[in-house]
């Protein structure tokens, strides 16, 4: 999500004198201004699309859902206002607040989520919602939304068990019980779209063709430059609204970024869309203590390999590329912000049944780096796939300084200990995005963050029919592993069914490499009140105000 583009000194005071004419951090006379680095361009404002950081940050101003989470991570009303669970656990009465409006005044209505979650669904959406496995909890929502080699394909929407019994009535009906589905209906994708939607496929791509539910509205958007938000007079919850204006410029170089706030142009600087350069972290941690903040998130940092092509269609090789690697001196000597080394894929944040999912099954079990056994396996699955030696290969990053750096470490640690040569290629977010999603790459840069705190959220994401499975992994019996644990209610099987499944994903295939679990290095000024960084990684400003 982070581009890498270099300025002239010219261009530094150009972009300074137009930022400061855009906003400031002022806040007499009402101006509240809060001001925020997205470093790129959101591929896309649609939450039925939506699979970034970059764009969910716009959409969390823009948008709200049946619930929200405070400041603590503790699921509130939303839109809804009470809900009713069934005694079984698999019926969701959801009563919507009769005040909530869209930014163009009509009233929000059962109706839209009801249309906006069967369009996440539709199998004939093109492109298809990435997102969609996260409504499969819903009755029949799986078999309505794939369609082939699936023999019980629906093909009626009314079939799936969301429906809006009057205007602010909305009934969900689950598969099986499902402990974290509240949290589920805070998520982006959940959020409702407005039925104008219907007649306009490019609604989501103009500030002038967005009606928007949320505490902001989009008045501004100058592709690849910046994006305004305002408050939204129809919002319910208007006098809890404090700042004036949202501005988020597009900067992709992190110097360039930390010197705008250093000299007041943004508010906010680093994660989860900025990027703090990796050699001012410690400084800044000691000379501006007030401000620096750094905190652990349930995230991880990995790399995908692509295991539908040569040479990584070979396990053997993919471990031997995984255990080469020595992720203390990477997080010691290149990224410096205290992350913590990873071997599995679920960080060490996320509950388990009486503990942490990480303490009640160690990642060391997963991965052990090891550069003897490592060269051992390189041989191996060079002699499985008939060559001689490894061709050469890519790994694609997105664009970043940091990105870069980790690239530029790991690449020599191949050198180093597997004497196979790696090249490095950088590409523009979006089109990243694109080529990751469409297996054209050898090995790529990923990251992924918790959509609620349940191992599920990373573990159910390579399934064979997962819309964001970036890596051509397909394992029948991990599939069923995760349909299990889908149906169970037992904490300790569920626990132990997703166990197994990232053992078939990390210890049996190292379908993807882990490299490090994230934390959220950010800065924000002293007269910035109200930001809060949840245990995701993603920050919430829609009640923020500047003093």
């Amino acid at each position: 999500m982070r581009k890498s583009w270099f300025l002239t000194l010219a261009m530094l005071l150009v972009i300074g004198t137009v930022l400061a004419g855009c906003g400031s951090n002022n806040s007499s006379s009402g101006n509240q201004v809060f001001n925020m680095n997205l470093s790129s361009e959101p591929p896309t404002l649609d939450p039925a699309l939506a699979q970034d950081s970059v764009s969910f940050t716009v959409l969390t101003g823009l948008y709200e859902g049946l619930t929200r989470k405070d400041s603590t991570g503790k699921v509130i009303p939303g839109v809804a206002e009470t809900w009713d669970i069934s005694d079984d656990q698999k019926t969701y009465t959801f009563h919507l607040r009769k005040d909530a409006k869209w930014s163009n005044g009509d009233p929000v209505t059962a109706h839209d989520f009801e249309y906006a979650w069967k369009r996440v669904l539709d199998p004939n959406q093109n492109p298809a919602s990435p997102y969609a496995y996260q409504l499969y909890y819903v009755k029949n929502a799986q078999n309505y939304n794939i369609a082939a080699d699936n023999p019980n394909h629906i093909t009626d929407p009314e079939q799936v068990g969301v429906k809006a019994t009057d205007d602010y009535t909305l009934v969900v009906q689950l598969e099986n019980p499902t402990p974290y589905f509240l949290s589920i209906t805070s998520f982006w994708t959940t959020y409702p779209v407005h039925s104008s939607a219907k007649d306009n496929a490019a609604w989501a791509a103009e500030a002038n063709t967005m009606i928007t539910n949320g505490p902001f509205k989009i008045t501004t958007w100058k592709h690849g430059n910046e994006i305004d938000l305002v408050p939204n007079e129809n919002y319910y919850a208007k006098d809890e609204i404090k700042l004036s204006k949202v501005h988020f410029v597009m900067v992709s170089n992190s110097s360039t970024e930390l010197q705008m706030y250093k000299t007041g142009q943004l508010s906010y600087s680093g994660a989860p869309t900025g990027e703090i350069p990796t050699e001012q972290i410690a400084t800044l941690k000691g000379s501006n203590p007030d401000e620096f903040n750094n905190q652990a998130t349930a995230s991880t940092y990995y790399y995908n390999f692509n295991t539908t092509k040569a040479p990584f269609d070979n396990a053997n090789i993919r471990k031997a590329f995984a255990m080469a690697i020595d992720r203390t001196q990477l997080v010691e000597k290149v990224t410096k912000g205290g992350q913590q080394p990873a071997f599995g894929f679920v960080p060490p944040s996320i509950t388990g049944e009486n503990k942490s999912f990480r303490e009640e099954y160690p990642d060391i079990d997963l991965l052990k780096p090891d550069v003897a056994q490592a060269k051992a396996l390189l041989e191996q699955g060079l002699k499985e796939k008939g060559l001689s030696s490894m061709p050469t290969v890519t790994l694609t990053v997105n664009e970043g300084t940091g990105h870069k750096q980790v690239a530029e470490a790991i690449v020599d640690m191949w050198r180093k200990n597997l004497g196979v040569e790696v090249k490095i290629e950088t590409q523009e977010w979006k089109v990243f995005l694109k080529n990751r999603q469409s297996l054209n790459y050898d090995i790529a840069r990923a990251g992924w963050s918790a959509d609620y705190n349940d191992p599920m959220t990373f573990i159910d994401m390579f399934t064979s029919t997962g819309g964001n499975n970036d890596i051509g992994f397909k394992n029948a019996q991990y599939d069923e592993l995760v349909k299990k644990a889908y149906a169970s209610s037992d904490q300790h099987e569920r626990m132990q069914l997703m166990s197994q499944a990232e053992n078939i994903l990390v210890k049996d295939n190292m379908a993807i490499l882990p490299l490090y679990y994230y934390t959220g290095v950010h800065m924000v000024k002293k007269n910035v009140k109200g930001i809060v960084m949840d245990y995701q990684g993603m920050i919430d400003y829609t009640r923020a105000s500047v003093e």
